[in-house]
């Protein structure tokens, strides 16, 4: 009997990692939080309030930000930046490239807002090619967690380990389903949420909840798809990959994320080397976003359970 998954309710991921950002600086006097006037979208409020001595506001002024953090990270702290993706990653490459992997700095990158869900603020601030951008950085690790209980746990083991970190999560609130201490999360360990004989879909960040409805509905067709969440895409478990290509002929990934450079190449690129399957991607085909309501941006550049349902028959029928 496969578990079924259900919305312990909504809650936003970037709230999780405001919870996490406490518990970590709870936990280690070396963690410090940086912002770039956006410490109420980042839900850094609280940790500010809790530690002021620990908290430095930047201002919009995000590459600064970066030197600041690495700065501190030279002298032993652990700070964790805060900004939106497409400013944590595409405004600061240079910053990041040079003053934090170069040298393998203890810098955290949280980088909120990242995708298509962002919604209403349109194309702009819809960083959908961080994920090619981040895992391009020697020595970087790259999380993109499912929902809002992950995130807080991502925080956590984020500060836990040395060197630089980025963390992505989101802006609405979505379905959360996994449990608050999940021993099964772990960083570099692809999580099997479902068990399946006839396909499997690699999933990462909020598109995991559209995996899981997609295999649900597949179900009720007598189909048996896993749904595996990549949460870490950088390192990825090639181990835990390469099983399921070995199990099934049938793979698919789906992201929030442009098509190119995203967990669909990662997944490709391991059954090149591995296992030669093919790869049903679903992704942003290669556009920018626009202004809309989170799910019906999902529905428009088909990335929901629908579509992931298509892609799945589409891979089917190749077999």
């Amino acid at each position: 009997m496969r578990p079924r998954y259900v919305n312990l309710g909504a809650k936003e991921t970037r709230a999780g990692f405001g919870v996490g950002l406490v518990e970590a600086a709870e936990r280690d006097t070396r963690v410090v939080a940086l912002s770039a006037d956006l410490m109420g979208s980042l839900k850094m409020e609280t940790f500010a309030k809790r530690f002021p001595e620990r908290f430095f506001q930047c201002g919009v002024a995000e590459a600064n930000m970066i030197g600041v953090a690495a700065g501190l990270a030279t002298v032993g702290f652990i700070p964790f930046v805060g900004t939106f993706a497409n400013f944590a990653t595409g405004r600061v490459y240079d910053q990041i490239r040079q003053s934090v992997c170069y040298s393998g700095k203890n810098v955290k990158i949280a980088a909120s807002h990242a995708g298509l869900t962002l919604g209403e603020d349109g194309a702009t601030h819809q960083m959908l090619e961080d994920i090619g951008l981040m895992r391009g950085l020697p020595g970087m690790v790259v999380l993109s967690p499912c929902d809002y209980n992950q995130t807080r746990l991502a925080t956590l083991a984020a500060a836990q380990i040395e060197g630089p970190v980025y963390l992505r999560f989101g802006r609405p609130a979505v379905p959360n389903f996994t449990p608050p201490e999940d021993p099964t999360f772990q960083i570099g360990k692809a999580q099997v949420l479902l068990e399946g004989t006839d396909g499997v879909i690699f999933a990462t960040g909020h598109i995991v909840w559209e995996a899981l409805q997609a295999s649900y509905a597949l179900e009720e067709r007598g189909l048996q798809i896993a749904v595996v969440n990549i949460h870490t895409l950088k390192p990825i478990d090639v181990e835990g990959v390469v099983k399921w290509l070995e199990r099934t002929p049938v793979v698919v990934t789906a992201e929030e994320h442009q098509i190119h450079n995203g967990l669909g190449d990662i997944i490709s690129h391991i059954a090149t080397q591995y296992y030669p399957r093919f790869v049903e991607r679903v992704a942003v085909a290669d556009t920018f976003g626009e202004s809309g309501k989170p799910q019906e941006l999902l529905e428009k550049y088909g990335l929901s359970a629908a579509f992931i349902v298509k892609a799945v028959e589409r891979a089917l029928r190749r077999v």
